[in-house]
Parts: structure tokens; C-alpha cells; sequence
């Protein structure tokens, strides 16, 4: 067996740098979204998520990524799967485990 730990993804990333409000119950943090996939997010933050933590969250996916003549605005709702501490910001990683379109 070898010493190596190799990551496996299921999905493609896109990297995305956009700003992000995310809501944990009553509470908005403002945040910046470094990549995306049909998965999850990652997200850059001021403070920590705890992991299993439910959030939700609206992105602005540009049109061609998605493959449509506008951009669109997504709002997403998940669970925060991993956070770590990335030089002086938080890094979190969340799916999305439901999703809706929203008209621009």
C-alpha cells in the first residue's frame, strides 16, 4: 500500500471567484466562492463553519458556464462537509443538497 492519500472527485470543478452571502440560521457572513461544482462549493471566509453545520447560499453563475446566454442566479442550500485554515482565511467546503434558479 502505498503512503500517498489520493483525492478522488466526482465532479468537475469550475473555478469561480465571486462574492457569496451565506446564512447559518439567522446570522449572514459575507464570504467569496473559489470554486464550484455540481457537488458543493468552496467557499473563503473571515470565520470558521463547523463541519455538519446546514447553510444556505446564492451564487451568480455566469452564463457560460451553465451554457446560457445570461448569468443566473442560484440559490442553494447545504451542509458544510470541511473547514480549514488556508494562510489568514478560513477555507469550507459545502454541497449542495438543493437548488433553484432565479431569473436575473
Amino acid at each position: 500500500l502505498s503512503a500517498l492519500k489520493q483525492e478522488v472527485r466526482c465532479a468537475v470543478r469550475v473555478p469561480l471567484v465571486r462574492p457569496v452571502m451565506v446564512s447559518i440560521d439567522k446570522q449572514e457572513l459575507s464570504s467569496v466562492a473559489r470554486d464550484v461544482s455540481s457537488n458543493g462549493v468552496l467557499f473563503e471566509l473571515e470565520d470558521p463553519l463547523s463541519v455538519g453545520q446546514g447553510i444556505k447560499y446564492s451564487l451568480r453563475m455566469p452564463g457560460e458556464v451553465l451554457g446560457t446566454h445570461n448569468d443566473v442566479m442560484v440559490h442553494c442550500r447545504g451542509r458544510v462537509v470541511r473547514c480549514s485554515v488556508s494562510q489568514s482565511h478560513y477555507q469550507a467546503a459545502a454541497t449542495i443538497d438543493d437548488y433553484r434558479f432565479a431569473e436575473l
